[in-house]
């Protein structure tokens, strides 16, 4: 299954399948972030790794869950999306 995808069912259905055991509650507390944040820069926290994408991607912004996993979204007014 696609990572996109598995974020997205973990986000939207809470489904874990995919998601590895060890990283769950970190992207549990990243996506909870994502709920309450009014703009791009509220994810800029310690231990983040908050940085806006380059390229194609310019327009995304990323958190870092562990050396291989990140997050990667958009902002659209006050609503994160990804």
């Amino acid at each position: 299954m696609k990572r996109r995808i598995v974020a997205e069912l973990f986000f939207t259905k809470g489904s874990y399948k995919g998601i590895p055991a060890q990283y769950s509650v970190r992207i549990e507390l990243m996506l909870d972030r994502f709920v309450v944040s009014k703009e791009a820069e509220d994810m800029n926290l310690p231990g983040y790794k908050f940085h806006k994408l380059k390229g194609v991607m310019k327009k995304e912004y990323a958190v870092s869950v562990t050396g291989q996993w990140r997050i990667t979204f958009k902002f659209f007014s006050e609503d994160a999306q990804r």
